[in-house]
């Protein structure tokens, strides 16, 4: 199964000082229909204005990515922990017993990024905060594994059957995605536009496969980040 997700079809959420895409059930977007995708449970493409952002706010038992746009995301937390992030680099916090954190956009233009929520494989983890930033080269034209479980060797582990990549791929290239037996993926077109498996997606659409390869073609220059999953992980209940 493939499936192309359109952006405009999607939940929506604006304050002034927030502009918020949901891509599955969030804040006042309902959809019992669309709750998750495998472990993936919740992928939110967040403008946040200059000056704005989230006052500190409590999580737990959940594993938490943010991945930078455009502009400048400062983060700091209950822990001590205080980092600003640029475009293409990541934040991760396991919530695990429980945690405060805030998020503001501390720069002078528009703060573009991508929140994403993964359901642990078990609960009570000690809070555990990280970054890393990736140099732009590493995902121009090849995919850039950013994110694995705890097993992997990716810079970034979480406590699930999960990899995230990042891949920025030049007009008119070819690349693929391999997607094996008992494994699911979620694409997310971040920028430009491509076609994959004779689909086109444009700017913030989506795409789901399940234990199918992706063949894509860029159109206009792209960005993509894909999470790659278990089609039946184990989540915490």
């Amino acid at each position: 199964m493939v499936c192309r997700i359109d952006h405009n079809q999607m939940g929506t959420g604006e304050k002034k000082w927030l502009k918020s895409l949901y891509h599955f059930s969030f804040a006042g977007y309902e959809n019992p229909d669309n709750i998750r995708f495998g472990a993936l449970r919740v992928l939110n493409d967040d403008l946040i204005s200059p000056g704005r952002g989230f006052d500190p706010h409590p999580h737990s038992n959940m594993e938490i990515v943010t991945y930078v746009v455009e502009g400048q995301l400062t983060h700091g937390d209950s822990m001590g922990n205080k980092r600003t992030l640029s475009r293409g680099d990541m934040q991760y916090m396991s919530a695990g017993t429980g945690l405060l954190h805030s998020e503001f956009n501390l720069g002078e233009e528009t703060l573009r990024l991508l929140q994403i929520w993964i359901l642990p494989d078990r609960k009570g983890n000690p809070p555990e905060y990280g970054d890393h930033e990736f140099h732009p080269e590493d995902r121009k034209n090849t995919w850039l594994h950013m994110v694995s479980p705890e097993s992997g060797k990716a810079p970034i582990r979480l406590h699930q059957d999960v990899n995230l990549y990042a891949l920025e791929l030049e007009e008119d290239l070819e690349t693929e995605f391999p997607v094996g037996p008992g494994r699911q993926a979620y694409l997310v077109q971040i920028e430009g536009s491509a076609r994959i498996n004779g689909t086109v997606l444009e700017p913030k659409d989506a795409l789901e496969t399940v234990e199918i390869d992706l063949k894509i073609r860029a159109i206009r220059n792209c960005h993509f980040l894909v999470i790659e999953m278990s089609k039946d992980p184990v989540v915490a209940r």
